[in-house]
């Protein structure tokens, strides 16, 4: 049973490691949690989902999204800090392409297993409110419910990845929470590997 266990794990997280690989998240991050700021950070947000969508093509492999993500992060960073003075505020705006490590989160139309992602993160001042994250490619923060299998394939994921991603069946639950528990093991292994 033991070795079933791990065998699962082991699937499901190479199914979100090869899921993430083909995708970019955003992540903005307000400066604080008052309301003013949270209400900031969606501005921003907006300014930059409408940056990345005058670039991104749904056609676009995801390395082609992130070079075309890299060469925009400066005027994403001038567009946030455009808002957040416009807004009368003098919070610096910081926009990088990191890894990040995600949990399961649920959208509207779909759910994104727990892992590591590659993600434009951008933090507006402090940086020590709550963030907001979707996916920027394929553009599924901008696609409803109803679109998100079509926008996803038209970005190259596999019908198995949109599968994942959009059915609510128990058996995906399940595979969520292997790869959660296979994220958790790794962590855990890594901790304990750099303290010996």
């Amino acid at each position: 049973m033991l070795c079933f266990v791990i065998l699962l794990a082991a699937w499901a997280g190479w199914q979100q490691t090869s899921l993430a690989s083909k995708m970019v998240r955003l992540h903005v991050v307000a400066n604080s949690d008052s309301e003013a700021d949270q209400s900031l950070k969606l501005m921003v947000r907006d300014a930059v989902l409408e940056q990345c969508g005058s670039v991104l093509n749904p056609t676009d492999t995801s390395t082609q999204a992130v070079e075309a993500l890299l060469r925009l992060m400066p005027t994403l960073a001038e567009t946030g800090a455009q808002v957040v003075a416009e807004e009368g505020y003098r919070y610096p705006v910081r926009v990088r392409m990191e890894y990040a490590a995600f949990p399961k989160t649920d959208y509207d139309g779909f759910s994104l297993p727990a892992g590591t992602y590659r993600a434009l993160r951008v933090e507006i001042g402090a940086a020590a409110g709550h963030n907001w994250w979707c996916v920027v490619f394929p553009a599924l923060c901008l696609a409803g419910a109803e679109e998100v299998s079509e926008t996803a394939m038209a970005s190259g994921l596999s019908q198995d990845d949109v599968s994942l991603m959009t059915q609510p069946s128990e058996r995906y639950v399940i595979r969520f929470r292997c790869v959660e528990l296979w994220e958790e093991l790794l962590q855990k292994l890594s901790g304990w590997m750099s303290a010996l």
